[in-house]
């Protein structure tokens, strides 16, 4: 970057112009901090966005993944694992906030931040009050790239446990699709019957895709 201007590195840019001035691979330069022996930092933040496609694959990526990226090694892989970390936690709720989550886009907002975009299918339970606030979320089965085995009974030890009222079902497609399979359809009616038997509404059953989701109770299928 020593043959930028002064207007144009990074760092400079930021402090005179704010965060939102700079481009992705400048933000991903200015984490870096330096480059590697043959390229600059802006080159190997290039390098590391093309890599893992953009930022959105950035968000997805492993330390493991970004080592593979030439001038990356595991530190400079932990540092950019860390930040992108950071800036999904702003974006949770605070603990002490329990607002109640009516809608399905209301739970699908909160959980993006929360759970992520793991590239393995994970099924997780939101697990509910009465007021339909918030107790707790938990990931309750972890697959391969196309599948996690769960079955009721892990949904609702969980719910029993906490004294939940009410659950909300999540899970993700890896494929960034969000339409459900069979399987999907099956397994949201067994819960929604183990959940009338044990007293406790089953409120939604939501599959996260990349930038969509889809919801049974949305679409009255629950």
């Amino acid at each position: 970057m020593k043959n930028l201007s002064l207007d144009d590195r990074p760092r400079e840019k930021l402090l005179r112009h704010g965060a939102r001035a700079l481009g992705d691979n400048e933000l991903v330069a200015l984490v870096l901090g330096s480059g590697s022996r043959r390229s600059g930092a802006l080159a190997v933040a290039n390098d590391v966005l093309s890599a893992r496609g953009g930022l959105y694959g950035l968000v997805r990526s492993t330390c493991d993944d970004l080592s593979r990226v030439a001038g990356i090694g595991s530190a400079r892989a932990a540092q950019i694992v860390a930040a992108v970390e950071l800036g999904r936690r702003t974006l949770m709720r605070a603990p002490r906030a329990r607002m109640p989550l009516l809608a399905p886009r209301d739970v699908v907002a909160y959980l993006v931040p929360l759970v992520g975009v793991p590239p393995t299918e994970q099924v997780g339970v939101v697990l509910f009050d009465t007021k339909h606030r918030v107790m707790r979320t938990t990931i309750v089965a972890v697959g391969t790239l196309n599948s996690a085995g769960v079955v009721p009974r892990d949904v609702y030890r969980e719910a029993t446990q906490a004294g939940a009222a009410g659950v909300v079902v999540f899970h993700n497609h890896p494929s960034g699709d969000p339409c459900p399979s069979p399987d999907d359809a099956r397994l949201t009616r067994q819960l929604r019957a183990a959940g009338e038997l044990l007293g406790i509404e089953l409120m939604d059953h939501i599959i996260l895709g990349e930038s969509r989701y889809f919801s049974f109770k949305e679409t009255g299928q629950l």
